[in-house]
């Protein structure tokens, strides 16, 4: 459940935009995905306008996500909610039964205090913190080896302040990167 609302990923992670469909409960159907049922805001609206939605907006979108999306079983649902304190992650922690939450940041200290922040925000609500990730921790370079472009021992120090251990350390996923030519206007 893609909880940014202002900035959807799923769309851009699974390669491809699926609308959602509605079955005869009026209930929304998720599309699936490589085997993944995914709901988004990105499958919803054009990329192209931006999305002025104050609070009341994005906890409702974050309460029709949790409530009239069919879900059916499943295994384990998976929340991306965006940096930071706002109405997504209050909304979630308030609409979904949350039983643990990842904190996921990037090499910058301005994201590791922002993810830090945020998970104390987990914490107030009696949500657990499982650990930290780390996303594009490092470049893999053709030798094997791996290149530290942001830093290092950011994520290092939010998962000390927090009191939890590191995850995993994701490296860059060079097929996220898409170069091409600027639109000019």
């Amino acid at each position: 459940m893609d909880c940014d609302i202002h900035g959807p990923s799923a769309t851009v992670l699974f390669g491809r935009k699926v609308f959602p469909t509605v079955n005869e409960s009026q209930k929304i159907v998720p599309p699936e995905m490589d085997g993944i049922k995914a709901i988004s805001i990105g499958m919803l609206v054009d990329d192209s306008q931006p999305l002025l939605w104050r609070g009341p907006m994005v906890t409702g979108a974050i309460r029709q996500f949790a409530g009239e999306v069919e879900w059916g079983e499943l295994d384990a649902m998976v929340l991306d909610l965006p940096p930071g304190t706002g109405d997504a992650v209050l909304s979630a922690v308030q609409t979904v039964p949350i039983s643990g939450a990842a904190i996921v940041t990037t090499p910058n200290e301005l994201a590791a205090i922002t993810a830090a922040r945020g998970a104390m925000a987990f914490e107030k609500s009696g949500v657990k913190i499982l650990g930290v990730v780390e996303n594009m921790a490092y470049l893999p370079m053709p030798d094997g080896s791996k290149e530290f472009i942001f830093g290092e021992g950011f994520a290092d120090a939010a998962a000390e302040k927090l009191g939890v251990g590191i995850l995993a350390r994701i490296p860059i996923d060079l097929s996220l990167i898409h170069i091409s030519e600027p639109t000019r206007h």
